[in-house]
């Protein structure tokens, strides 16, 4: 049975939580340009990141199964960091973490969960769009002459 908590103070499964957010996003190294930032993130940048923001983490058996961080703006959650170990991909588990999210973004008054998904992860565009997020626009990273990110929303019941 999956568990899902809160990562809250006193957390100290950092270095797991750190190789099963770059498992996780390995597939997409030599696929997108520029690179996930995953690739930058340090465990003092993931630490901070757990303080700043509303993070969840998936324990299966003891162990990290999957996480999701989630960042309150003026009108949206912003979901960021969602990363399944690779074995238990498909499984639902997706589906559990942004259940959190939205109970967050409920709380919080917030009425959508927004995201931002690579040009190039079309699986990730059809995922997402199953899961009642909708494309709302096309973005590019610094640097970039050509579309490299798109945003997607799921506006809450």
């Amino acid at each position: 049975m999956t568990e899902i908590i809160r990562i809250e103070t006193g957390f100290q499964r950092w270095d797991e939580l750190f190789a099963l957010i770059l498992s996780s996003f390995a597939y997409m190294d030599g696929v997108i340009d520029p690179p996930s930032s995953a690739n930058r993130l340090t465990l003092a940048a993931l630490a901070y990141k757990a303080q700043t923001e509303v993070a969840f983490v998936a324990i299966e058996n003891e162990k990290l199964v999957g996480c999701v961080f989630c960042k309150p703006e003026e009108k949206f959650l912003y979901i960021g960091k969602l990363a399944i170990a690779p074995a238990l991909q498909g499984k639902g588990l997706g589906r559990k973490l942004l259940a959190k999210a939205e109970e967050v973004a409920r709380e919080k008054g917030l009425p959508a969960l927004r995201l931002e998904t690579r040009i190039e992860l079309t699986g990730n565009h059809a995922t997402f769009g199953r899961w009642g997020f909708e494309k709302t626009a096309e973005n590019r990273h610094a640097g970039f002459d050509r579309t490299t990110s798109i945003e997607m929303q799921k506006r809450l019941a």
